[in-house]
């Protein structure tokens, strides 16, 4: 059995908590031993609200040992690994803390704020001969996981071009969310589930082109639209806005264009559209990523197996191509090299 720590109880620690309580009714081996906050009043159970539903279950808070620092509870406690939900200046940091103790680690995304963190929790993974992954949930939902099939396979043809999107209101869930220096702004923050689709996709772009704009004071590029440079020609465009207030909501989708079909992907579900047939729409899971991606890690650690559908070189690449991104926008659209 796994004994899993959660830090950080905030819109996604809390997603994870909710999924993790699931998993442990429906038989798999694992159990929730302790949550980490500096929240006295979230380790208490008081919910926050992010910008998708992802359900609000009644949990038991008492059941947990409860703690405001990390470094208390992977010492008192005997655990096989922790979860990390925190802020994206603090991954690097605690993410190799835990390693460092023997502890395997699911960090959520992005990865971290810049590719030499990144690689700093690679080594310290290797060297202590843990499991890392990182909370790119996109790789498990299975509307993305369709289209990332029908790219390898081949199915529809070779892809022509592609676009992807995700936008909402300015997250209020969390001050740090719109502090350019621990955040990174929308480009690091939303926009990179669409950068790791990018990246999961077609590999890494050889250059960007991206014009983005800072809105929110404080914040980072909070409405971003990016060009992806590939050498058989595909035009690749991804765009986000944390901006969207009023009854907007939140959305995401996707179009791909391939030399038989285009898949597109909204609110109304996955169609497929056939250039010489009838369209159709897929059967597919109706799980989130996020249940998908804690049941993946948590099968890969019980089978003594490696993590490779979001391996951290993947995750690490998709950094890469967000900070050209950020050096592309900081000089207007100029395409910038992808390192």
């Amino acid at each position: 059995m796994l004994r899993i720590g959660l830090v950080g109880l905030g819109f996604m620690g809390r997603t994870h908590l909710e999924n993790y309580v699931r998993l442990e009714a429906e038989g798999v081996a694992i159990k929730v031993v302790a949550l980490c906050d500096i929240d006295p009043v979230k380790l208490e159970g008081n919910a926050v609200a992010g910008n998708i539903d992802t359900g609000d279950s009644a949990i038991d808070f008492n059941l947990y040992a409860k703690y405001a620092s990390v470094s208390e509870m992977i010492e008192k406690e005997q655990l096989d690994y922790v979860d990390l939900a925190l802020p994206t200046y603090l991954h690097r940091d605690i993410t190799i803390e835990c390693l460092n103790k023997g502890l395997h680690v699911l960090c959520e995304k992005p990865m971290a704020s810049n590719p030499q963190e990144c690689a700093e929790m690679i080594e310290a993974a290797e060297a202590n001969g843990k499991q890392l992954m990182i909370g790119q949930c996109l790789r498990f939902w299975p509307a993305y996981v369709y289209l990332k099939e029908a790219v390898e396979k081949g199915t529809y043809g070779n892809v022509t071009s592609g676009y992807f999107y995700r936008g909402g209101a300015t997250p209020t869930w969390g001050p740090w969310l719109i502090d350019k220096e621990k955040s990174g702004g929308a480009l690091l923050d939303m926009h990179v589930h669409d950068i790791d689709m990018v990246n999961w996709l077609f590999g890494k772009p050889g250059s960007v082109s991206c014009l983005a704009r800072n809105v929110v004071p404080g914040s980072g590029y909070d409405v971003v639209s990016t060009n992806y440079l590939y050498g058989d020609g595909k035009v690749i465009n991804a765009q986000a806005d944390w901006t969207l207030e009023g009854d907007y909501g939140f959305d995401m989708q996707f179009r791909v264009n391939f030399e038989k079909a285009n898949i597109i992907f909204g609110a109304s579900g996955l169609k497929v559209n056939l250039n010489d047939a009838p369209g159709f729409s897929p059967e597919l899971s109706p799980e989130m990523g996020y249940y998908l991606e804690l049941k993946y890690f948590i099968e890969t650690l019980l089978a003594g197996e490696s993590v490779t559908t979001a391996s951290p070189a993947s995750t690490r690449e998709t950094i890469e191509i967000a900070v050209a991104e950020i050096a592309s926008a900081d000089q207007h659209g100029a395409w910038v090299e992808v390192k």
